[in-house]
C-alpha cells in the first residue's frame, strides 16, 4: 500500500482515531527537534532576530510551510 492510500484511508477515520494515529507515528519517531546543541532562551531569540533580518534583506529565502512539507514529503 503506498503512502497516499494509507493517508486516504487515515482520513476517513473520525477526528479521534485521527488524532490517536497521529500521536502514535509521531512518537514512534525519534524526536526531530532534539537539536544537539542546548540553546537557551536568550539565544534561541536572538537566532530567531538574526533569521529574520537575514530574510528581509534578501539574504535567503523563506520557504512556504506547505512547500518545506512537500519537499520532506518526497
Amino acid at each position: 500500500m503506498s503512502i497516499d492510500q494509507i493517508v486516504s484511508e487515515a482520513l476517513r477515520l473520525p477526528v479521534k482515531q485521527r488524532a490517536l494515529l497521529a500521536e502514535s507515528l509521531w512518537e514512534s519517531i525519534e524526536d526531530p527537534f532534539d537539536a544537539s546543541v542546548k540553546i537557551d532562551d536568550e539565544a534561541a531569540t536572538a537566532l530567531a532576530i538574526e533569521r529574520d533580518r537575514q530574510i528581509e534583506a534578501g539574504e535567503v529565502t523563506a520557504v512556504p510551510h506547505e512547500e518545506m512539507m512537500a519537499r520532506l514529503r518526497r
